[in-house]
């Protein structure tokens, strides 16, 4: 396959890669000095890890997964990108799940010395960044560096990643992105997108470049401009995919209905089912609420502080010197769901969920937030009719 001597500037004719144009993918961002995450196999799941090399892609493996069910199984054709989202995202290398802030040491003379961390994270690549996904690190952006309070290990680590988007051509049983707006087609934000296409013409991918720094390593790599075959049926596959959704959102103003349904009954029937237990804040690619913690060790003179991720489900979340905010469990769900889907857009103008579906695959009692929104706007509904009729 031959490679131009002229790298194309961003926005350029997309080029086509195959198998062998991957792996040199791979190895171009190792060498220009980045750590190489993606998707591999790992403990029976799909998971995000380091790469050497673009083999420990999870070439012909997908998913079966369902409310609170996740399983691999093996696929045909050999697809490495035909698979949904896994339990982790993005945000466990972004805003990492626990962090040193400083540690501290007595001397000899009792003086305290304290040492704020510096953390130097990799130059990361990330490679297999769903187009929802893509969304959330947008919103996470607007949220840790967005405004006047820019959080420094998110900006250190945000600052340089390098983006590779694959489109998706295959959602999940649990997948509403369409109804998010936030895919399956990759939207502005990224470096590299590809659609992998696998057909009776072979396995390869459309690539195209979004910004100068990807259209330069598009360049370095072996590949051949693109046909229309392979345009034509990576067009395709979007859009079917995008007609395949397994999960929806009611077609309706999210933000006002969750405003007008704070003392529906559904909350109780939620509240019922639900065991605080946090998996859906944790698997969320957009919650970013954390907690500090402060550990000596048995002499008392070292000492550090860290950061941790904390969930609105936890009893002390919201503990004051009276007791906690929320007491019961109603009231904690109630509150992830009116923030993520309402009250986010007051704060960040934007919904806080992207329609990824992690929180119903890794819920152990396989709440369904799409359920959820369905339930409390067909309340809504029957609330209005039995006004209209007469009823109180």
């Amino acid at each position: 396959m031959a490679s131009a001597t002229a790298p194309p500037a961003a926005g350029d004719t997309a080029c086509v890669l195959d198998r062998d144009g991957m792996g040199a993918l791979v190895r171009e961002l190792r060498a220009r000095g980045r750590t190489v995450i993606g998707p591999t196999v790992r403990d029976d799941a799909i998971v995000l890890a380091k790469l050497e090399s673009a083999e420990e892609l999870p070439y012909g493996w997908g998913v079966e997964h369902e409310a609170g069910y996740y399983r691999v199984r093996r696929r045909p054709d050999g697809a490495a990108f035909a698979h949904s989202a896994g339990p982790q995202s993005w945000k466990s290398f972004l805003h990492p799940e626990r962090v040193r802030q400083w540690a501290a040491d007595r001397g000899p003379d009792g003086e305290m010395t304290v040492r704020p961390e510096r953390d130097e994270p990799p130059s990361f690549a990330f490679l297999g960044v769903r187009p929802c996904d893509l969304r959330a690190i947008q919103i996470q952006d607007r949220v840790m560096i967005g405004g006047p309070h820019r959080d420094a290990t998110y900006g250190a680590r945000r600052g340089g990643a390098f983006l590779i988007v694959v489109e998706c051509t295959e959602p999940g049983a649990t997948c509403f992105c369409v109804s998010m707006d936030t895919g399956p087609a990759a939207r502005p934000g990224y470096d590299l997108a590809l659609t992998e296409v696998v057909d009776e013409a072979g396995h390869r991918f459309l690539a195209r470049a979004g910004t100068d720094e990807g259209a330069e390593i598009l360049a370095a790599l072996p590949r051949r401009p693109a046909d229309d075959l392979t345009r034509t049926r990576a067009r395709e596959d979007v859009e079917a995919a995008a007609g395949r959704m397994g999960r929806t959102m009611p077609e309706v103003d999210l933000r006002a209905l969750l405003a007008g349904t704070l003392d529906a009954e559904r909350w109780n029937d939620v509240a019922a089912r639900c065991l605080t237990c946090g998996n859906c804040t944790m698997a969320c690619p957009t919650c970013f609420c954390t907690t500090t913690e402060d550990v000596t060790d048995l002499t008392g003179d070292h000492a550090e502080r860290w950061r941790r991720w904390e969930s609105c489900y936890d009893l002390d979340f919201t503990h004051l010197p009276g007791g906690s905010v929320r007491g019961s469990g109603r009231s904690r769900y109630r509150q992830w769901l009116t923030h993520k889907l309402g009250t986010w857009w007051d704060q960040f103008d934007s919904s806080g969920c992207v329609g990824c579906g992690r929180c119903i695959v890794w819920c152990p009692v396989g709440i369904d937030i799409t359920e959820e929104a369905h339930a409390l706007h067909q309340e809504s509904l029957d609330g209005q009719a039995g006004t209209e009729d007469g009823r109180p």
